[in-house]
């Protein structure tokens, strides 16, 4: 359900309730993004349970007609970067195994479960900046500007970020690909 838009027309808010549906729809979704973010279970599960309760509390700030999705995700990165802010900390928070994440692939080919393997690795190594944006656009799916909305940056930095990414997973992937070919 990636994308969808609040049931109510403009300019009426949406009910705590409205919220707590949406909300159950994207609990999977918020995790995942919590876990690319802090690269830790619990924390993840932290998050997830502070935007929720966020979420449900300023459930008057929604605007509808807009993506409820992005919304929740906009409130999940700004309690990840309130935590970091105020804890001072932007390294250490803890890895997620390339094993652990596998479990969402459901690749049956060996050298397709390498090759999953090795990307989620490198893109794990990614800058937190390009890691999160990375996460965004490619795997949940959202355009630049609803990225850049989501990230409260330009949209010039959401392709800039992108484009670095993709290079340096590029560079990184390159001598593998090399080795399989010959």
């Amino acid at each position: 359900m990636t994308g969808t838009r609040s049931p109510k027309a403009e300019g009426i808010k949406i009910t705590v309730n409205e919220v707590r549906l949406q909300l159950a729809q994207h609990l999977a979704r918020l995790w995942r993004y919590g876990m690319v973010l802090s690269r830790n279970r619990d924390v993840a599960e932290d998050l997830v349970q502070s935007t929720c309760v966020r979420a449900l509390e300023r459930c008057s700030q929604f605007q509808s007609g807009t993506r409820i999705d992005r919304w929740l995700f906009a409130i999940l990165y700004s309690i990840w970067i309130n935590e970091i802010r105020a804890q001072r900390v932007r390294q250490g928070q803890g890895f997620v195994d390339s094993d652990e994440l596998s479990q969402l692939a459901d690749s049956e080919n060996t050298e397709d479960k390498h090759q999953y393997h090795a990307l989620l690795q490198h893109v794990s190594e990614l800058p937190e900046a390009q890691r999160n944006t990375v996460f965004l656009v490619y795997v949940e799916g959202f355009t630049y500007q609803e990225a850049a909305d989501t990230l409260a940056i330009p949209i010039g930095t959401v392709m800039s970020r992108l484009a670095a990414a993709r290079l340096t997973l590029a560079r990184h992937l390159m001598p593998t690909m090399k080795k399989e070919l010959q």
